[in-house]
């Protein structure tokens, strides 16, 4: 099948979640980040699990392992913007970060929804495949 992604560095989704990360721990290093150690330990916890689980549900080539560990990485992407709201209104990063930050997450949670449909579809489509054997 041309096309077909055979390593988990190569997909989308798990690329830009790996610079979001990179950016979360830019960011939580700054002074007025640093010493709140609960906030910035849990907002790094969070990043790094959205491209962690991307990658180990990649990793477990079956299909519905897979959706599942999207839908938790895509999860940990609203949980990521929770933590960053919180970061604003505790005024460790400032409006502008706020925002940059808050776009990336959305665009990584939109590529990892559209990956959890087609996942989902191919699902769909081997299931009414199975059943007709």
């Amino acid at each position: 099948m041309a096309g077909r992604i055979h390593r988990f560095k190569d997909l989308i989704a798990w690329q830009k979640a790996r610079v979001l990360a990179r950016e979360i721990y830019r960011v939580s290093k700054l002074r007025t980040f640093r010493s709140d150690y609960p906030l910035r330990n849990q907002i790094r916890k969070a990043s790094i699990s959205i491209p962690s689980n991307i990658a180990e549900g990649f990793e477990r080539a079956r299909q519905r392992e897979f959706h599942q560990f999207l839908s938790i990485a895509k999860g940990s992407c609203a949980e990521l913007r929770t933590q960053l709201y919180l970061a604003f209104d505790a005024e460790h990063i400032d409006d502008q970060t706020l925002n940059e930050l808050l776009q990336t997450s959305e665009e990584v949670g939109r590529i990892i929804g559209g990956l959890c449909k087609s996942v989902q579809k191919r699902l769909t489509q081997h299931s009414a495949l199975s059943s007709q054997h």
